[in-house]
């Protein structure tokens, strides 16, 4: 069987592959377009039915696609590529230095001769409660997630950093700030931290949930159910709930810190 491949954009033809079958997978014709002399990675190759038309899945068969041999498959190089990965652990690391940093040092750059000795507690509770949450992410992505696809645009570091780092730096200038002061309410305090810490757990526990739904090296997806955790119970009412803990522990953190720079930064 023989399928032909015309480029996306130019329509010029690039190759014409050989020994595929109608049983043979979009994978397949990647592997094969690279050993034709196409030196490009697997993972920057798409193929469509149509010039314009959806990408199409590495597991897809020729023969459900209705292609058979003299058919064309229109490639897109989709340019350099960074794992999934490596995004997540870059993108979290991020934020933990750079808070950490303010918090430690509070640059001269940043506060001019203002100095906070002693500090308040709350801001070293904020602190810990900041390491704790991204220390979760990173082990979450080494340890938890499993990832639908291998790589992203390698544009979007950039993009995806640039968000993070720069609203790390904003919210801790401002809790981190030599002039801050201590809520005074000790009870919201108090409340803000226990509110941050069971939508950590609950965070937590719906990846858990999520990842154990999809077997390891697939890209199968499951309707998503409570399980025996408690904190799984919110599946009944909506669809994301890790989203729901998140938006819960930076609304938590800025009960307790009484700054709306955590909420306000997580919700744009």
């Amino acid at each position: 069987m023989e399928i032909v491949v015309v480029h996306a954009a130019s329509g010029k033809e690039l190759a014409r592959l050989n020994n595929l079958s109608a049983s043979s997978t979009i994978l397949d014709v990647k592997k094969t377009f690279h050993k034709h002399g196409k030196k490009v990675a697997l993972h920057r190759q798409a193929f469509r039915t149509e010039p314009k038309g959806r990408t199409l899945n590495d597991n897809e068969v020729l023969k459900s696609l209705q292609l058979s041999s003299g058919s064309t498959l229109y490639f897109k190089d989709l340019g350099p590529q960074v794992g999934w990965k490596t995004v997540f652990l870059v993108e979290y690391a991020g934020p933990l230095v750079v808070y950490l940093a303010i918090y430690w040092f509070q640059p001269r750059f940043l506060y001019g001769r203002l100095h906070a000795d002693p500090r308040f507690p709350i801001t070293t509770i904020a602190a810990g409660c900041w390491t704790l949450h991204y220390t979760k992410r990173l082990l979450e992505t080494l340890f938890v997630h499993r990832f639908s696809h291998a790589t992203m645009p390698l544009s979007n570091i950039f993009k995806n950093c640039g968000y993070y780092w720069g609203f790390a730096a904003f919210i801790a200038y401002y809790v981190n700030h030599p002039l801050y002061t201590n809520p005074a309410n000790e009870l919201q305090m108090k409340l803000g931290f226990l509110g941050f810490m069971l939508c950590e757990v609950g965070n937590l526990s719906i990846h858990v949930a999520l990842r154990n739904l999809r077997p390891a090296g697939s890209t199968e997806r499951k309707i998503p159910v409570a399980t025996w955790n408690p904190f799984t119970s919110l599946f009944n009412f909506v669809s994301c709930p890790n989203y729901t803990y998140e938006i819960g522990a930076w609304a938590s953190f800025t009960v307790m810190t009484q700054c709306g720079a955590g909420t306000y930064s997580y919700n744009l």
